[in-house]
């Protein structure tokens, strides 16, 4: 159990990370979604739409730290439960648009707007995410540190994105974005299974 005295610093940085990370993903989505409408790639939009979903999770740690919620197991279960929610809603979301984009053949233009937002979140986000499970496992607090885990998602996303449009751009493999997605959705399910499960609890707490 974690002291009054540390717990509350330690809320305090939870929240301004959880709201450092939702500034980040509201850029995410403005810029995802206009480049993505801009070229007719699905999987940019995916990506933005994602950013969203993302934003949610965040929103469900900063609802945990405030008021009467704080250091409630219920709140707590409560909020690991809305955090793995936000996981299937994601995985569902990219694996019905990367099938959508297979069957349909779909060939997005050059995006080297897209690009760039991929290979920048890839250096932003497992930073982050290491500082909020670091914050979490601390705390004691399973959804904080799946909070974490949907960050460090997102750097995994941004890998498969940075990998399909540069495909697409350099070789023309337009199939490529779609398959990675895919994989991508597959562990966002196995981490939301844990989070409702309760599994994912903190190793060093």
């Amino acid at each position: 159990m974690v002291e009054a005295a540390v717990r509350l610093p330690l809320e305090r940085r939870a929240r301004a990370l959880a709201w450092l990370g939702l500034a980040w993903h509201a850029a995410e989505f403005v810029v995802a979604v206009a480049a993505g409408v801009a070229a007719g790639s699905i999987a940019l939009i995916g990506f933005g739409v994602d950013s969203l979903i993302e934003a949610l999770a965040g929103l469900v740690v900063l609802w945990l730290f405030t008021g009467r919620r704080l250091g409630s197991a219920t709140a707590e279960r409560r909020a690991q439960q809305l955090v793995a929610l936000s996981f299937f809603v994601l995985a569902a979301y990219v694996a019905v648009e990367s099938v959508r984009t297979l069957v349909s053949s779909d060939r997005p233009d050059v995006s080297w707007v897209g690009i760039g937002l991929a290979a920048v979140t890839i250096v932003v986000m497992p930073p982050l995410a290491v500082a909020k499970r670091r914050v979490g496992r601390r705390l004691g607090s399973a959804a904080t540190v799946q909070e974490a885990e949907q960050t460090q998602l997102c750097a995994y996303l941004s890998v498969a994105l940075l990998l399909g449009l540069g495909a697409n751009a350099l070789a023309g493999w337009w199939w490529a974005d779609p398959l990675a997605a895919l994989a991508i959705a597959a562990i966002a399910t196995h981490e939301g299974v844990e989070s409702w499960r309760g599994e994912a609890c903190c190793d060093s707490c």
